[in-house]
């Protein structure tokens, strides 16, 4: 049956735009310029983005971070080997989900560690690429406090992620 998916989607679609009586293939073309017009809007935010969390792990600044951030973690009741994990995830899901199978690969999928990231990955936001990509197709340019909150959000997320391993496992 997922075979068919697509094609029942695209048959769907072109019987729903012949119903109103409008072109489906005019419809497609419209929508497929629509979305590169939003591409090329947030194209610049996301090679931005992705380049930031390049450099600070190449240069060596990510470890630094890591180090100032394990006792501040300890008093928020979070281990300190989730520190880069909590670090990244803000910035990049594909970099948070390497993190995350790393520290289950080192410390199992079953262990405190491995558990609480796995809570986090499923709790917390990619916080600035979600905010370059929705600003960024809206057009706005001062995030205002939008940034803070959410990275508040994402401290919650973390904290009760830790609190709920702690609780249940």
């Amino acid at each position: 049956m997922h075979n068919y998916i697509v094609p029942i989607l695209l048959g769907g679609t072109a019987i729903f735009s012949l119903a109103r009586k409008q072109s489906p293939y005019d419809a497609l073309i419209e929508g497929g310029t629509r979305g590169l017009k939003l591409l090329v809007s947030i194209l610049p935010s996301l090679v931005l983005l992705l380049t930031a969390v390049r450099m600070l792990q190449s240069s060596g600044a990510m470890e630094a971070l890591i180090c100032l951030c394990r006792p501040v973690l300890s008093r928020l009741g979070i281990p300190g080997e989730l520190a880069p994990l909590i670090l990244v995830r803000p910035i990049s899901g594909s970099a948070a989900l390497a993190v995350g199978a790393d520290l289950m690969a080192q410390h199992g999928p079953d262990s405190s560690i491995g558990r609480c990231a796995a809570i986090m990955l499923g709790s917390t936001e990619t916080t600035f690429y979600t905010i370059s990509v929705y600003f960024g197709a809206a057009g706005i340019k001062k995030t205002r406090y939008a940034v803070p909150a959410a990275l508040f959000a994402d401290l919650t997320g973390f904290v009760m992620a830790a609190l709920t391993e702690r609780l249940f496992f």
